[in-house]
């Protein structure tokens, strides 16, 4: 998958658990009115969707859907190495 198409389905499933339909990349998602809850769906929803594992000491990453899309991208790669 490209990384634009990853990124633009994080934009989607983000969009689509917080109810807002523009997420801006760099937007901090607090300022998108997403929430702690809100947070551990989206969470939960990447690792569902993607088959990877966010340990609890990088949650502080998925904070704007650009870090989202870094941090993702990266478990992928790691993910498709190994």
């Amino acid at each position: 998958m490209s990384n634009e198409g990853l990124k633009e389905e994080l934009r989607a499933l983000i969009s689509e658990i917080a109810e807002v339909d523009e997420i801006p990349d760099e937007t901090h998602f607090k300022d998108l009115g997403i929430d702690s809850m809100m947070g551990v769906e989206i969470v939960a929803a990447i690792e569902r969707k993607y088959q990877i594992k966010i340990p609890d000491a990088e949650l502080t990453e998925i904070s704007s859907l650009a870090k989202s899309f870094d941090l993702v991208r990266s478990k992928l790669e790691a993910q498709s190495a190994a």
